[in-house]
């Protein structure tokens, strides 16, 4: 199979030939919703969210009534970023202030907002989140039932064939996945 599409003599060059399994890894590895849910334990059944793309006034919108800041303060913080994200820091900041608070819902809303920016979308970047992950959070109750396996399956793949043009230095997705999926391949 690899000998047909003409990039057998890189296995020679550029990889150790001496562990099949390593090789067999990185030439087969897909990741399907089966690995997903085993590794990651997130369900892969449910509601499809639909993240519809946000303007960054609306993204200020959504953290005023979210998360609870002021508008000035969503204001600054997504012109600071550029574009309708946020510091994955000021996040960490909003969630302190909202659990001295004793704002749970809030609190919660930024922790998971946090939590599926640093896992499931994370981004290139890691210092930054997209506010339109928020929305999702938007009722805690429904949030339990999206199919998050699913949701990150798709990003993931949007990211890696990102990742496959050769100007590219860095992977938008969360590549712990990946690692899990390969380092598990190579013990079985």
């Amino acid at each position: 199979m690899i000998a047909a599409t003409g990039l057998s003599p890189l296995i020679r060059c550029s990889v150790i030939t001496t562990d099949p399994r390593l090789i067999s890894a990185f030439v087969e590895l897909t990741i399907t919703l089966d690995d997903v849910v085993s590794l990651l334990h997130v369900p892969i059944t449910g509601a499809l969210h639909k993240f519809e793309p946000l303007i960054t006034s609306d993204a200020i919108g959504l953290l005023t009534k979210l998360l609870k800041v002021n508008h000035e303060e969503a204001t600054a913080e997504t012109r600071q970023v550029g574009r309708p994200h946020v510091w994955l820091g000021w996040l960490r900041d909003v969630y302190e202030s909202q659990c001295r608070a004793r704002r749970w819902v809030v609190a919660a809303h930024t922790y998971l907002h946090h939590l599926v920016g640093c896992t499931l979308f994370a981004n290139k970047s890691s210092t930054h989140v997209h506010v339109v992950h928020l929305e999702a959070f938007r009722d805690l109750a429904q949030a339990g039932g999206f199919a998050w396996g699913v949701a990150a399956l798709v990003h993931m793949y949007e990211h890696l064939n990102d990742a496959s043009q050769a100007s590219t230095r860095k992977v938008g997705c969360y590549i712990t996945l990946l690692q899990v999926r390969i380092i598990t391949d190579n013990l079985n």
